[in-house]
């Protein structure tokens, strides 16, 4: 009997030392996702205007993925020179209505009638 209880306490020992492993890797992967977060923000802060700004924070209420694609297309295209710095609120308009009519999908309902 002692030696299922032995058993049993190094299994329960090896499990919260998995479950440790993993909760500190989770906790590494959340500081390094926050870290690269605020060094985007940072960079949208430098190349972009007040208003540009605070269109894409309405737009990352509402359509998060698609305002994180416009972050990301935006310092692609300032980074290539292709955007002039500082990026105006209508260029951001631009850019998010080009990426909104990419991924928008059109509708049809069609009814039978008999």
């Amino acid at each position: 009997m002692a030696y299922d209880d032995r058993e049993l306490e190094e299994l329960r020992r090896r499990k919260l030392m998995e479950l440790r492993k993993q909760l500190e890797e989770e906790e590494k992967r959340k500081q390094l996702e926050a870290q690269l977060e605020a060094q985007k923000q940072a960079i949208l802060r430098r190349i972009m205007t007040e208003k540009a700004r605070e269109r894409l924070a309405n737009i990352k209420l509402v359509k998060p993925e698609l305002a994180k694609a416009a972050e990301d297309l935006i310092i692609q295209l300032v980074q290539a020179g292709r955007l002039p710095v500082p990026v105006t609120e209508a260029q951001v308009k631009a850019i998010l209505l080009e990426l909104d009519s990419r991924t928008r999908r059109d509708f049809q309902i069609r009814f039978k009638r008999k």
